[in-house]
């Protein structure tokens, strides 16, 4: 069947008119940069990709990811043009009480993650790809409008070349090289050659076209579905503000609506007709492959207590039993699978599992892109290096994503490979995400209960676990819970509680123990869940003690437990002596960097009397 361009060609101006007009009435928002996409997007929505605009999560979709977030106002009129809700509804972007966002957010159920920060969306849609032709093995096609200002971010790059190790050619980025950033031009203009160079670099079938040019658009998108073995990239020069001449190709508009004086002035240099056909192509046919429900729960481990386990080993073999009970659990690493022991659910599940290489930001975007789907995915790495993808994972609150993430290597305990290793800011980071959970499992059968929890319920989960081997205190049959504290000891005649999690709870131990051979009783609790806090565990054994509280923790002061925990008791009176890392540390054996920065049996010993 012949395309009809005429008619793409007027719903490209539909499209530019819609985000002209909502923007202005708006006040606010990016409608140049939506106009310099239009024909591109007309041609993408309602030419080549198939899809139920009424049931916009559908796995059998083709998928769309708006990486240039800003661009908000045209994303919403293509699924307005396209049935999904009325057209009416756009002149209420950006209220308070409207889904249709200044940048976009999964609120709306077109939108599978949110965008707005630059440089991700190439991440979650290879994501995405990646479980349409791995692991749903579905026709289903994955979609990305990118910047030109954007490809500037390391984390394109980092996604560019996943997407070629994985030959995802049902990927195809479409970047609209517009010329004009938000402040000046960008680093490389209409040099097109710069970008195809780039992308062909890193593997991909790039093509530069003029992206005003209905019929090459369409023959780009046709090449890039018949593009087999690597994805394909769609270099579109186009210009800002594209079809309005006051505002095309011109400084000073990023950011900025038409006033409402000047909209008729626009509107009126664009080809609006009174109707046109906006019916796109009906979803594609089959089914996931993966259903989206797990088969059965984790059962319980085979742990002896009093064996010593690394709770990084007890996380992969946890990993690799839940993969046998759950098909959606993926797992994915940052070349560090021996060390994380994700090695162990790879080794299991070679299919479900994806090496990303040293590239944290990617491997945290293609994560969240996989969850989008309906998987489970693990994201694995020394926790230290989560902190590169911290604009990822910050955005993955704002995407309501289900997201699992396992640092390993926590603290100064990880011993002689020096500060560079050491997680001390993981805490406050995963913290501070809001909806995030944090557990810290402090043996192996608390870890399999993280890692069981972490799969049971949706959302973001962080999972600290540590280098050295720690012993089993807990029966296998031992439940635990997000927002549950453990009670390891205590007695009627207690006169301080100390709290710690991971390595330092058996710190706690031990000094509980030595302050015994003097006489005094200590109650010692294992934080395990450090956010969400058991407060209600924390404050009955502050009043049992006469509001007397060490925590110890291997992180810094700042945002850890002691913060927490200070936090709870506040206005209860009761003192918190807080015991963690204070400073840079250094290489060395674990039990003497433990001494070193005030965090051992010792130093706990030594609070808890100055408490008395």
């Amino acid at each position: 069947m012949s395309t009809d361009i005429t008619r793409l060609k007027q719903i490209a101006d539909r499209l530019r008119a819609h985000s002209l007009r909502s923007t202005s009435i708006a006040g606010s928002g990016h409608p140049t940069t939506c106009m310099s996409a239009a024909d591109v997007l007309a041609a993408l929505f309602f030419e080549v990709m198939h899809f139920d605009p009424k049931a916009g999560r559908d796995p059998m979709n083709d998928r769309f990811v708006l990486s240039k977030g800003h661009a908000a106002p045209i994303l919403y009129a293509l699924w307005a043009e396209a049935g999904a809700f009325p057209v009416a509804d756009l002149d209420r972007l950006r209220e308070i009480d409207c889904d249709l966002e200044g940048h976009p957010t999964p609120r709306l159920d077109f939108v599978d993650v949110a965008t707005g920060s630059l440089g991700q969306g190439l991440s979650a849609a290879a994501g995405i790809a990646l479980n349409a032709k791995y692991l749903d093995k579905i026709p289903t096609r994955t979609y990305v409008l990118m910047g030109d200002g954007e490809c500037a971010e390391g984390a394109v790059w980092e996604a560019a070349a996943f997407a070629s190790q994985y030959a995802l050619d049902n990927l195809c980025a479409i970047v609209d090289v517009n010329r004009l950033g938000q402040s000046q031009a960008t680093m490389y203009g209409h040099d097109m050659e710069v970008y195809r160079r780039r992308f062909e670099a890193f593997g991909w079938n790039a093509l530069v076209i003029d992206g005003h040019d209905m019929q090459a658009v369409v023959d780009a998108l046709a090449a890039a579905e018949a593009c087999t073995g690597k994805p394909t990239a769609i270099l579109a020069k186009t210009f800002k503000g594209a079809g309005v001449d006051f505002l095309q190709d011109k400084d000073g508009w990023h950011g900025k609506p038409v006033p409402k004086e000047d909209l008729d002035k626009a509107l009126a240099q664009l080809d609006l007709v009174e109707s046109v056909d906006t019916s796109v192509k009906p979803k594609r046919e089959g089914a996931p492959a993966i259903p989206r429900e797990a088969a059965e729960r984790l059962g319980p481990p085979a742990y002896t207590k009093g064996e010593k386990v690394a709770t990084r080993a007890a996380y992969g073999k946890a990993l690799a039993r839940l993969g046998a009970v759950d098909p959606r659990v993926v797992g994915l690493d940052g070349d560090t699978k021996n060390s994380t022991y994700s090695q162990d659910f790879m080794k299991a599940f070679p299919e479900r599992f994806f090496e990303c290489f040293i590239a944290e930001q990617n491997l945290v975007g293609v994560a969240v892109g996989l969850g989008s789907q309906g998987k489970v995915p693990f994201a694995s790495s020394f926790a230290a290096f989560f902190t590169r993808a911290y604009d990822q994972i910050r955005m993955s609150a704002v995407s309501f994503a289900n997201v699992k993430i396992a640092g390993s290597h926590a603290g100064i305990s990880i011993g002689e490979d020096g500060p560079s290793q050491m997680a001390l800011e993981d805490l406050a980071a995963f913290r501070a995400i809001p909806r995030a959970t944090v557990l810290y499992p402090s043996d192996a059968v608390s870890t399999e209960w993280a890692v069981k929890l972490a799969a049971e319920n949706h959302g973001v989960f962080f999972i600290r676990t540590s280098r050295p081997a720690t012993p089993v205190i807990y029966d296998n049959a031992e439940p635990f819970a997000i927002g549950q504290a453990k009670v390891v000891r205590q007695s009627d005649n207690d006169k301080v509680t100390l709290i710690g999690a991971g390595v330092t709870l058996f710190e706690a131990l031990k000094a509980a123990d030595a302050l015994a051979a003097e006489g005094i009783a200590a109650r010692v609790i294992d934080v395990f869940s450090v956010k969400p806090l058991d407060e209600a565990t924390i404050k009955a054994a502050a009043a049992a003690t006469g509001g007397r509280v060490v925590t110890v923790e291997d992180h810094y002061h700042e945002g850890g437990i002691g913060e927490a925990v200070a936090a709870a008791l506040s206005g209860t009176g009761a003192t918190v002596k807080r015991l963690a890392v204070n400073d840079v540390p250094r290489s060395g054996p674990s039990t003497a960097l433990m001494a070193m920065f005030g965090i051992d049996a010792d130093a706990v010993v030594s609070a808890a009397k100055s408490l008395l």
